[in-house]
């Protein structure tokens, strides 16, 4: 009966609260932080444990931003023409384990995204506790695990979706500050290169053509104009690993970077100079790309500690990609992965225990990075390279601001405040556009 009653709670405390923000007084009034929040189940207790505390905030923090999507939703996006854009170009190849249906097809209209909060996610999160309870030999709690994966989820989808909502909401409602030009590959790299910043080089000539070596008549060409001239295309010299990334490495495997991630206080006071104390590094990931592929977006993501650079148990992400009815047929797709790569499968290559070599170098170049590009940004998430070149021995391929994790442990304190601190000055930006009677115009 215990665990059925905290389940009725847990559902209880998930649809006041969506409701809340929704259209409720949580909608229409300044954003409570920490112990001020008005959902009465999750208010902070003095007795409360340090997690207790921690669990309540983020459940809070993810209430009101999953009901923030439907007020984003056909507003403009800062890459794309519309939020509702860019969820659906970047759901299209993400499922929830198991399920094989791409999100993509519950973002396409603020009905069908309704429904699936209101019924699909409770019941989802249900079926996940009980498949964790059969996992762990019936020793977990059904109670503890469904709460977690309803109220406050700890995958890496669920603070990825977290980052993209903060950014989302910063840029519509501060009136896209610069830094956003950013995600603009090519402003990244030009703006990098007269800032200083060492980024990945890129050659100046008009552009390239490519022809087929079996095409003939002219058929099989391809004309590449190069972003210097005005074209669409990147045009750069190959870039290797550096030889102490290449010894973590099978052969034939692609560039492998490090996608450290850093945020910004200086995104929530803009009209104050921004400093260097206002940037930290929050994670470090070291994708260790396989055999024979093309990226590192076909890895081991392998948890990086910031403070020592010492490299952690590796994990992957892959099962949330696997789509097609068929990944419902028992035994198909994996439900849940772990940390427990201690070297690359392919070769048994010894990666864990391993030291990056200057962690603290490395991220106080992105901190520098992030206050001098994009300050004005709530969360960066860098492409750090570790190249064979002496003249370039570390770059910065690429910044990415709807960012998210790779699973990379990160201090969640600081993480939950801020994005607590973010979210009142976002509110506040709101209402003022609500009593103002602002309309946002999606470009076309």
């Amino acid at each position: 009966m215990g665990q059925a009653f905290s389940i009725l709670k847990t559902t209880k405390t998930y649809y006041s609260g969506f409701f809340y923000y929704l259209f409720g007084a949580g909608r229409h009034s300044p954003y409570k932080l920490k112990n001020e929040s008005t959902i009465p189940s999750l208010e902070i207790q003095p007795n409360d444990s340090k997690e207790t505390s921690l669990f309540k905030q983020y459940a809070r923090i993810h209430l009101f931003s999953l009901t923030s999507v439907f007020y984003l939703y056909n507003k403009p996006h800062y890459r794309k023409g519309s939020y509702r854009d860019d969820l659906i170009d970047n759901l299209r190849n993400v499922a929830i384990p198991g399920t094989g249906i791409p999100l993509s097809l519950v973002a396409r209209s603020r009905i069908l995204g309704c429904l699936f909060l209101l019924t699909a996610y409770p019941a989802v999160s249900y079926v996940a506790a009980i498949h964790k309870w059969f996992m762990s030999k019936f020793q977990s709690s059904i109670s503890e695990e469904y709460a977690t994966r309803l109220l406050a989820p700890d995958d890496w989808f669920s603070y990825w979706r977290l980052n993209c909502n903060v950014v989302g909401l910063h840029a519509l409602l501060n009136d896209m500050p610069e830094g956003y030009d950013m995600e603009n590959k090519w402003t990244f790299l030009e703006k990098g290169a007269q800032l200083g910043v060492p980024v990945s080089p890129f050659l100046k000539t008009p552009g390239i053509v490519v022809k087929h070596r079996n095409e003939e008549g002219g058929m099989g060409i391809h004309f590449y104009k190069n972003a210097t001239a005005g074209g669409d295309w990147i045009i750069q010299e190959t870039i290797s690993n550096s030889d102490w990334v290449s010894t973590l490495l099978p052969n034939n495997a692609p560039l492998s970077t490090f996608r450290v991630i850093t945020q910004s206080k200086a995104s929530i006071h803009l009209d104050q100079v921004p400093q260097i104390d206002d940037i930290t590094a929050l994670s470090c990931v070291f994708r260790a790309g396989r055999q024979g592929a093309a990226t590192d977006h076909d890895s081991i993501l392998f948890d990086v500690d910031v403070k020592t650079g010492m490299i952690r148990g590796g994990t992957t992400n892959a099962h949330w990609y696997r789509l097609g009815l068929h990944e419902t047929l028992p035994g198909r797709c994996p439900w849940r992965s772990h940390h427990g790569y201690q070297t690359h499968p392919d070769g048994e290559i010894a990666v864990s225990g391993n030291y990056v070599p200057d962690i603290k170098g490395m991220l106080a170049l992105v901190e520098q990075s992030h206050l001098k590009m994009c300050p004005d940004v709530p969360f960066a998430g860098w492409d750090v390279v570790f190249s064979a070149d002496p003249k370039l021995p570390i770059c910065l391929l690429e910044v990415n601001l709807s960012c998210n994790f790779f699973r990379g442990s990160f201090d969640r304190n600081e993480y939950f405040d801020f994005i607590d601190e973010s979210f009142a000055q976002i509110q506040a930006l709101r209402l003022t556009a609500d009593a103002e009677g602002e309309k946002f115009q999606v470009k076309k």
